[in-house]
């Protein structure tokens, strides 16, 4: 089996079937983007991660990125494989083309996104950040940044990050003490900042730094924030690279995987300080800052989705191939493969990173409307529905690709365990991927506090109600496999909104209540909004079968997943629900001091 084959298929499916790839390019304005063009450009981003960036995968995790003589060294094969995205124009493809961008929906980017990340991961972190740090100034900078800053970051010819995370912060930016004294026409910033992903590197000529720091007279706590951009190289008024500027790699990361990513601590302007520009207005940098982090965060959540894959993809066909006792019916050795729990290890598998990928590409739909929608209702719609599909995505998609990885390494057995089968560092890739850009508890707590509670449930209900219609479809299909489907969906879809109710009443009782519910809620949100997708799946694949459509053995394995989430999965939100309502009570009541 190679290395790592792009999931197509299923890609083409969700997008004409579940995201609506049709509408989504209608809303773009581009006679030329066809869904046959796209098919085209996934199709060829497939055949760059399965033969270009996956074969770097194991020897970038073996080699890692180094730090000589004060700068950052990354894998052999690194910069030459980096450089045929730039060479495409991979990394433009969401953004508009007076940028040098293609132009092309973030749909269309998110399994772009996913490939990358499930042929590398390591690798695909550089192109995320980038694409973060160019739709952040597109969409908060000035048109003099803009100007100056995106011709280079579109193409991915110049990097960008994102420097938030102080040693004596961690997850608290209202603790952030990096200083920004403002100096003409520009401002010094001090400070020292961690965990910066490709804080340094050898791909690119210039690196752009957006930064989170204080002014002098900013008021205290998250309202003094503001975000500045802080290129590696100061910039000529006619693009040509001048002077380099006052950010200094202190040193890089030794972590537990992502090996070949460089994650550096930076300090900026120990000496008269790091030249940077103000983005936007003072005091608002958090609110800048948070469009890029919710970009990065659709694209974490989308990791989860290709780390699972990646893990499914490679304990399949370990499975396939080990040879081991003789399965329960069989008379002779068999692959294990045949035996019954290695069966169910891979299903469930498979079904959850199918969920996961529908969830994750819908939101980038939801994306595409908010910007480009016809009225200004239909960009409305779509920034409520991405906003409350974003900690989903980024939380839940997140803990699936960790769950996938782990069923991996036991699919392999005690070779899952040792370094050459590969299914250790998928395990060992997809266990940050909870962490950064929020913790899962971040994500929930923003779910609680900034979804369900700011409009009391609104959205969430609205979207648990076309669970419901979805639900009650399927129970009328006429079709014993898809009613079955049904009635596990109108479980979970009674035990969502079960769950939804109390956090809402409880806000009112104790505010630490929803805080406690919070993470099992999001997961519970998590499992029956996959669960919803993949039983519209199943209905679409019914269909198509029924009309002699489309690949038969594709559409039935389909069904067969969707069936397997139903059973195996979705059982899960009743667990969560009564976890919500009466275990978070149980939350506080122990005190810390007997812990």
């Amino acid at each position: 089996m190679a290395e790592y084959q792009a999931p197509l298929r299923d890609i083409e499916f969700v997008f004409n079937e579940l995201a609506d790839l049709d509408g989504v390019l209608g809303l773009i304005g581009n006679a030329d983007y066809t869904p046959e063009l796209v098919t085209s450009v996934i199709e060829e981003a497939g055949k760059i991660a399965d033969g270009v960036v996956a074969p770097l995968n194991q020897s970038g995790d073996t080699q890692g990125a180094r730090l000589e003589n004060g700068a950052v060294r990354t894998a052999d094969g690194w910069y030459d494989a980096y450089h045929t995205l730039v060479d495409g124009n991979w990394m433009g493809l969401p953004f508009p083309e007076a940028y040098g961008g293609m132009g092309l929906p973030w749909l269309v980017n998110a399994a772009v996104s996913e490939m990358w990340a499930g042929a590398n991961m390591a690798f695909a972190l550089s192109a995320i950040l980038t694409q973060g740090a160019a739709h952040a100034i597109q969409s908060c900078g000035s048109e003099e940044q803009k100007q100056k800053f995106l011709p280079k970051l579109v193409p991915g010819e110049w990097a960008g990050t994102m420097n938030l995370t102080e040693a004596n912060a961690g997850s608290d930016l209202a603790a952030v003490r990096t200083k920004a004294v403002k100096n003409g026409d520009h401002y010094l910033i001090s400070g020292q900042k961690i965990f910066i992903t490709y804080g340094d590197q050898d791909l690119t000529d210039n690196i752009i730094h957006l930064v989170l720091a204080r002014c002098p007279d900013s008021p205290p706590g998250v309202k003094g924030i503001s975000l500045f951009i802080v290129p590696n190289f100061l910039v000529n008024e006619d693009g040509s690279l001048g002077d380099r500027n006052e950010v200094d790699v202190v040193s890089i990361e030794h972590k537990l995987g992502i090996h070949a990513s460089p994650t550096a601590v930076l300090a900026f302007g120990d000496k008269k300080g790091s030249v940077g520009y103000l983005v936007g207005e003072e005091n608002r940098g958090l609110e800048y800052m948070f469009v890029m982090m919710n970009n990065a965060r659709l694209n974490v959540g989308l990791q989860g989705v290709a780390i699972g894959e990646r893990a499914f993809q490679k304990a399949v066909a370990y499975a396939r191939e080990r040879i081991q006792g003789k399965p329960i019916g069989l008379a002779e050795k068999a692959p294990i493969i045949e035996h019954p729990d290695v069966r169910r290890l891979l299903s469930s598998m498979k079904a959850r990173v199918e969920a996961a990928r529908t969830l994750a590409y819908i939101e980038a739909a939801e994306l595409d409307r908010a910007e480009h929608g016809k009225t200004p209702e239909e960009r409305k719609q779509g920034a409520l529905l991405a906003d409350f599909f974003n900690p989903i995505v980024k939380g839940w998609c997140t803990e699936t690709g960790q769950r996938v990885a782990s069923d991996g390494v036991q699919v392999h057995g005690g070779m899952g365990y040792v370094e050459e089968t590969g299914a250790a560092q998928y395990y060992r890739d997809a266990r940050i991927t909870t962490i950064y850009e929020g913790t899962t508890a971040i994500q929930a707590n923003d779910l609680v506090n900034r979804k369900l509670l700011r409009d009391k449930g609104a959205v969430a209900k609205s979207v648990l109600a076309e669970v419901a219609a979805n639900a009650a479809g399927l129970a009328k299909s006429g079709n014993a496999t898809l009613a079955d489907i049904g009635a596990a969906l109108t479980d979970g879809h009674k035990a969502a909104v079960e769950a939804v109710d109390w956090v809402l009443a409880a806000a009112g009782e104790d505010p630490r209540l929803p805080a406690a519910a919070s993470v099992p809620l999001l997961l519970l949100l998590g499992t029956v909004l996959g669960g919803h997708n993949m039983a519209r799946a199943a209905l679409i694949a019914q269909s198509k079968l029924d009309k002699n459509e489309g690949d038969r053995d594709f559409l039935t394995a389909k069904i067969a997943t969707a069936h397997h989430y139903a059973g195996h999965v979705m059982p899960d939100a009743l667990a969560y629900a009564r976890i919500v309502t009466k275990g978070s009570r149980t939350v506080m009541s122990v005190p810390s001091s007997l812990l």
